[in-house]
């Protein structure tokens, strides 16, 4: 177990220090051979950039992105209030 949660931390500190992703919001779940990656982040660029990253630096275990993309637009109707 405690090889789990080191894995993952390193993920955790990759996401973190990493100069082009520097992202904290994603959560990193290690199941057997499985890394799952799940959180949101602004813009689908970011999310295959941050999967990119973690493959390359972990190229011997699968990676499943399961990252969504947040809407950081305006919204383009106007909200009836009754």
């Amino acid at each position: 177990m405690t090889n789990q949660i080191d894995f993952e931390a390193e993920i955790h500190r990759l996401l973190i220090e990493h100069e082009q992703i520097a992202e904290q919001g994603i959560t990193v779940h290690h199941r057997e051979n499985v890394v799952v990656l799940s959180g949101e982040v602004e813009s689908t660029h970011r999310r295959d950039e941050i999967c990119r990253q973690i493959s390359s630096h972990f190229p011997g275990v699968a990676i499943t992105c399961d990252i969504g993309i947040t809407r950081a637009q305006a919204p383009s109707e106007v909200e009836e209030i009754s």
